[in-house]
This record gives C-alpha cells, sequence and structure tokens, in this order.
C-alpha cells in the first residue's frame, strides 16, 4: 500500500510516498503511539541512515528508497517535488546494536545495556531498546547474568558467529525457494531466463548469501564469518557477489540499480553497415566528375 507521510522542516511541510506494510504504518485506537522515524549509525558503514519504529515499538524497519532524476508526484491538487519512492523492509534490531556491543565486548565486562547503546552523535538508538524483541534476541550475541533485577551483558562473538551463519543458512533457503540465480548463473540469466541447477554449487550460495549478511556487518566480522562458514577468500571477491555489494557505497538513498550510461558508449553508438539497393550500387558506378551535389544548389550566393 502507499501512504503520504507529511514532515516539518524549515516551516515547510514535506511529503513523501511510502510502500510499507500495515504493521508498520497503522495505529490502533488504543494506542497514541505512532510510528516514528530515527537517524541511526548504520551497522556497516557508520553512516547516518533512516530507519522506521512501528507504533508499539514491535517492528524495525529500514528505509529504502527508489530515485531517478527529474521525477516527481502528484499528490491530490499539489506536485510533490521529491520524486523518491521510500519502501520500508523489516530488519533485525541485533543488527543495529551488534556494533556497540562488540566495541564495549574488548573489555570483557558485563554491563547494564543502557551503558552500552549509547550515541552522543545518534540518541535515537535508545529507541532501539523499545522494541520488544531486542532484549529477546541480545541472546544470541551476548551472555547474561543477572543480579536481582536488573540485567548485565557482555558480548559474545562465538554466539555472534554461530547467529550470523543461521541468517546465511536461512537466506540460502529463501535463494534456492525463489530460484534466484547465483554465482557464473548470474551471467547466464543476463541472456537466458532459466536457472541450470547443475551450474550452481552450494559454495555459489553461501557467498552470494553471505554477501548479502555482509551489508549489515563490519568488514572484520565479515571475514571472520567467512573463516567460520570455511570458505576461502577469492582472488576476485566480486564475481559472486550480490548486486548491492557491487554498488558503490553512498550516504544517500538506495537509487535504481540499473546503469542506463553505459549504453551511451562507443560500442553502442556504432551502427551496423546498411546493405545498397541494386539503384543505389548503379549510381555508385557513375561517373560524377564535374557534377555539382544537391546542396550546392541550397548553398548562399557568394558576394562579390
Amino acid at each position: 500500500m502507499i501512504k503520504t507521510k507529511k514532515h516539518e522542516m524549515n516551516s515547510e511541510p514535506d511529503q513523501w510516498v511510502i510502500v510499507a506494510p500495515d504493521s508498520a504504518i497503522n495505529v490502533p485506537k488504543r494506542t497514541n503511539k505512532e510510528p516514528i522515524f530515527l537517524s541511526l549509525r548504520h551497522p556497516k558503514t557508520d553512516n547516518a541512515s533512516l530507519y522506521l519504529l512501528s507504533n508499539e515499538a514491535n517492528e524495525v524497519f529500514e528505509v529504502k528508497a527508489f530515485n531517478e532524476r527529474y521525477h516527481s508526484w502528484f499528490i491530490g491538487q499539489s506536485v510533490q517535488h521529491d520524486g523518491r519512492l521510500l519502501f520500508l523492509t523489516l530488519m533485525d534490531p541485533v543488527f543495529l546494536l551488534l556494533p556497540y556491543f562488540s566495541k564495549f565486548g574488548k573489555e570483557g565486562k558485563f554491563q547494564p545495556v543502557e551503558q552500552v547503546v549509547v550515541d552522543e552523535a545518534f540518541p535515537g538508538c535508545i529507541q532501539l531498546l523499545k522494541c520488544s524483541q531486542t532484549l529477546q534476541c541480545l541472546s544470541h550475541v551476548t551472555e547474561k547474568k543477572e543480579v536481582g533485577s536488573q540485567s548485565f551483558y557482555r558480548y559474545n562473538k562465538d554466539k555472534t558467529l554461530t547467529w550470523l551463519k543461521k541468517k546465511v543458512d536461512n537466506t540460502v533457503k529463501a535463494l534456492k525457494n525463489s530460484n534466484t540465480c547465483v554465482g557464473g548463473a548470474v551471467k547466464s540469466s543476463t541472456f537466458i531466463r532459466s536457472k541450470s541447477t547443475t551450474d550452481i554449487h552450494e559454495e555459489d550460495y553461501l557467498r552470494y548469501a553471505h554477501g548479502l549478511v555482509s551489508e549489515y556487518i563490519s568488514e572484520d566480522l565479515s571475514k571472520d564469518l567467512l573463516k567460520y562458514l570455511q570458505l576461502p577468500e577469492l582472488s576476485n571477491p566480486t564475481e559472486l557477489e550480490p548486486p548491492s555489494k557491487k554498488r558503490k557505497l553512498s550516504d544517500n538513498p538506495v537509487e535504481a540499480e540499473e546503469d542506463y550510461t553505459k549504453f551511451n558508449n562507443d560500442d553502442h553508438k556504432k551502427k551496423p553497415t546498411k546493405k545498397m539497393t541494386p539503384a543505389q550500387k548503379a549510381l555508385a558506378k557513375v561517373d560524377k566528375t564535374g557534377m555539382k551535389t544537391l546542396s550546392a544548389f541550397f548553398s548562399p550566393k557568394s558576394k562579390n
């Protein structure tokens, strides 16, 4: 479904067109809480990224954008100059909290979660702790101790790698169920819209899934996960990486994947030589000595 969302900035109202699941934007009658947009640190790049916390703080959504130049929306009787199409994708909030626990994990101490998830540049990160599933899911990447009524957490790298491997395994299943081409089959699928299972190996799926999961973890953790999956490093790793990893990283929202400028190079500008008709061949054999071209009769006369 498509919704418009108003935002106040510089005293001028703004809107966006958003494609989102009902659970992300619908506000139940029993509550006054509304979904909120949060600017948070991206777990891989450390750059500011936009996320949405659902009205009941049950789910976290990553905000992506499909953007084309010279694009706008007609909304009612107005024209929206921002022509981006935003869409929300559900994500595991543990990915967003993992860098904080990994950083404090070097001290090897158990600490309250409120002292770990602290970020002066992105104070909204504390809102992630309101998500009902966050504290339950922290057990996948941390050790927990309870003293009285208070809980203390410590980062555990072994548990984190086990958790990430499950993410990779689930991604592999999803790729197979959706008949997604990976590895060398990606190139062949550009010309032939079919999947040959004999050309795709389990390692191809693992590498592709590893690339997708690595979009949300640090480079060091991605390398550790590669070893944990018992996959050797490639001399040219971009060959089997998903399209999102081949794209140049940027602070801007995700744009259209297709590069239409590739059709502007010289190879595409060259046109094949046309075959001459019998009349054109006969005209080419005529002796044109002393004959004027047709354009000569229409050129301006020279002034004496």
